[in-house]
């Protein structure tokens, strides 16, 4: 088979990383890729936006599957172009992809499913979120409706603080028009994990739990990213808080998209709060996280192409999905002075020693290759180094080693990704 994948993140690296295990894989392509996906995988030099110009790359390429890892395209409708094309894609249609697409939309959804989540109260209008602040309990959390790169969400300590959340949002629209409409929902307080799935409209099949880091630097300090490093398996995610997910939110939300007739097909990838009165949803996101794909996809079992079509296809029943039993962990090596302003252009060193290195992982992030065939840092987040190991210890003790083997000007990384397992 020929495959294309669109995107250029470390998601897509690891992506392409399980699709070239497939002995079905025949030549893979990446649209626009980056330095390390172009190790595995010829780059088109083509936008994720660009779904015109990708449908007819795939078709003068007799591309047999397309398979899209970004949420821009998801949410802005590329499926809807490449299905009107005859094309085989894996991702939810636009209709579907609203589930990330408006924070709004799932919050209602949730809302009329009975699905567990925060209390919440839209706005798109300011002066109304000002006044609802006035009478709110604090902390509170304010989120962009919109696709905001991970950082659409303020958690706000003081009246104060929130009332300027709202400026930000609303009125500055810091996140652009993401930021037309708003949620306030309830601060809620637990662990975090993050749970994600394939679904193809009616059945849906969980892969192993993760957890993400957000926050820029150590303790949690910081701003929000787009991740700092992530573990697969949490050991907060139980028996009994899967039993209850299974039964409550899981098959709920597929149910639910199928009923508001927007069948999902593709990843749904559940953010859950474990709180004292249960878990509940955080937030959806229609495609794999980034980075918990690369701690969560070197550890699957099945090959990914069989699964994804099988989601295509509405035969996932027939599907045994099935992880080592191991773990990993992800730490993201950055530019410093990410996620603000950071200086680009440096020469990695060291990228060579993971080429045999058994169970270690560079997933390249922002990279390029420059006019001297050189990989320079060309992002914020620059790669992922993951490792697996028998335990989450081991496995993490064995990320911040191959931490050490890669060197770049201005190299930075939060030093406790997955220290909460020494609290598990």
């Amino acid at each position: 088979m020929k495959i294309l994948i669109v995107g250029s993140g470390g998601r897509e690296h690891a992506i392409a990383m399980s699709v070239a295990k497939s002995s079905r894989a025949e030549k893979i392509y990446c649209a626009p890729g980056n330095a390390g996906i172009g190790q595995i995988a010829q780059c088109v030099p083509i936008g994720a936006m660009e779904f015109e110009k990708l449908a007819a790359f795939a078709k003068e390429n007799a591309i047999d599957l397309t398979i899209i890892g970004m949420d821009d395209p998801l949410v802005g409708g590329i499926v809807d172009v490449f299905e009107a094309e005859g094309l085989r894609v894996f991702g939810p249609s636009r209709a579907a992809a609203i589930l990330e697409g408006s924070k709004a939309f799932s919050k209602d959804l949730m809302k009329k499913y009975q699905i567990p989540t925060a209390a919440y109260e839209t706005f798109d209008d300011p002066e109304k979120a000002l006044a609802y602040l006035e009478t709110a309990k604090m902390p509170i959390v304010l989120k962009a409706d919109g696709l905001a790169l991970g950082k659409g969400v303020l958690i706000c300590n003081t009246l104060e603080e929130a009332r300027d959340g709202v400026k930000e949002i609303m009125m500055d629209k810091k996140f652009g028009s993401a930021g037309n409409h708003m949620v306030i929902e309830e601060f809620m307080t637990g662990r975090e994990v993050s749970v994600l799935s394939f679904v193809d409209g009616k059945t849906i099949k969980i892969m192993s739990s993760a957890q993400d880091h957000k926050r820029a630097k150590d303790g949690d300090q910081g701003l929000n990213t787009g991740g700092m490093g992530t573990f697969s398996p949490s050991p907060f995610y139980t028996k009994e808080v899967d039993e209850f997910c299974h039964k409550y939110i899981f098959q709920a939300t597929v149910d639910a998209m199928a009923a508001e007739g927007r069948p999902f097909k593709g990843i749904i990838f559940f953010g859950l709060m474990l709180t004292e009165d249960g878990p509940k949803v955080l937030e959806y996101n229609a495609r794999f996280g980034d980075p918990e794909a690369q701690v969560v996809l070197p550890r699957m079992k099945n090959d990914v192409i069989d699964v994804m079509e099988a989601c295509i296809d509405g035969t996932l029943d027939q599907i045994d999905l099935q992880f080592e039993d191991n773990a990993a962990v992800c730490v993201v090596l950055a530019s410093d002075g990410y996620p603000v302003s950071y200086e680009k252009g440096f020469e990695i060193q060291g990228l060579e020693k993971f080429e045999d290195s058994d169970g270690y992982y560079c997933f390249h992030a922002g990279t390029k290759l420059d006019e001297n065939g050189k990989i320079v840092t060309n992002g914020g987040r620059v790669l992922g180094i993951t490792a697996k190991g028998a335990d989450l210890k081991e496995a993490r003790a064995n990320a911040y080693k191959a931490t050490e083997w890669v060197e770049f000007e201005n190299k930075y990384m939060r030093h406790d990704i997955g220290k909460a397992i020494d609290e598990a």
